[in-house]
């Protein structure tokens, strides 16, 4: 096997390791190996991760959503468990840092006083409400969605994680590392993200939506009511709203801490998550 195809899977793998709770343990724990420099070029496999969280929960909430009674409450139910799993897999990784922003930055109008709230591993006030209100979110569009097309649901949810694992490898790109990097889990990140491992991530969101549009044109099987055109319109608007929560997000942090902590790029995972669900929502 060439070496770069050796590298490629070492360094997912040590994503995977990283972003989820998906064991990677053992022997191949033992071959894939550590090291900071592996895990700032892992950084570039975010948007993988989400194509296997993403497809294992869009499968997961379609599979729920065919086989549950054809009521007006099934895509709720199928939307709140498929949400419940993707929390599971990722250990809450990311509704983690969510939390911690909004206990720090709705905390305190001081910087400092914010990156030490961010710190403490109790959720305030802030935290919780925040998510909550993602959580909820979530569920409400993903079950409108539901009403729509169950293979339609699948979908987003699919191309919603890559996406919304993309637009965090630009904020590492364009904003400094603030805080306590030494005690920081995104202390490897600190450093600017590489040409290669940004192109890795952007290669990983291409191949999801290219998928998505493929089988669509191939089965018309994606979106019932929704036309070949439509749907990448459809798709073009969701990606459109999740940029712009991204660009949001990226602002807020650049002038309340100056740049970003690990933190931040949870939390703009999770809000551009629910951009994308939204922006799809309202262009169908």
């Amino acid at each position: 096997m060439p070496l770069f195809l050796l590298q490629f899977i070492r360094h997912y793998l040590l994503s995977l390791q990283f972003f989820t709770r998906i064991p990677v343990t053992g022997r191949l724990a033992d071959w894939v190996g550590f090291s900071p420099a592996m895990l700032r070029a892992s950084a570039g496999h975010f948007p993988g991760v989400g194509v296997l969280i993403g497809g294992m929960q869009a499968l997961f909430t379609a599979g729920l959503l065919a086989g549950l009674p054809p009521t007006g409450s099934a895509p709720l139910v199928a939307a709140a468990l498929g949400t419940a799993l993707g929390v599971l897999l990722t250990g809450a990784f990311h509704e983690d840092g969510l939390a911690d922003v909004a206990d720090g930055l709705g905390g305190s109008a001081d910087r400092d006083r914010a990156l030490l709230i961010m710190k403490d591993s109790r959720v305030g006030a802030f935290g919780a409400i925040a998510v909550v209100l993602v959580l909820l979110c979530k569920v409400a569009l993903l079950a409108l969605l539901g009403d729509v097309s169950g293979p339609l649901l699948a979908a987003a949810l699919f191309v919603a994680h890559v996406a919304s694992r993309t637009w965090p490898l630009l904020s590492i790109r364009l904003l400094p590392h603030v805080g306590d990097a030494a005690g920081s889990k995104s202390k490897p990140l600190a450093d600017q993200i590489s040409a290669l491992a940004l192109f890795t991530g952007l290669l990983w969101c291409g191949l999801a939506l290219a998928l998505v549009v493929y089988v669509q044109a191939e089965t018309a099987y994606i979106a019932i009511h929704v036309t070949d055109d439509g749907l990448l319109q459809a798709l073009f608007n969701a990606l459109l709203a999740s940029g712009l929560a991204w660009a949001v997000m990226t602002r807020w942090f650049w002038r309340r801490l100056g740049g970003f902590t690990g933190d931040c790029l949870g939390a703009t995972q999770q809000v551009c998550e629910v951009a994308f669900y939204l922006g799809l929502g309202l262009s169908l």
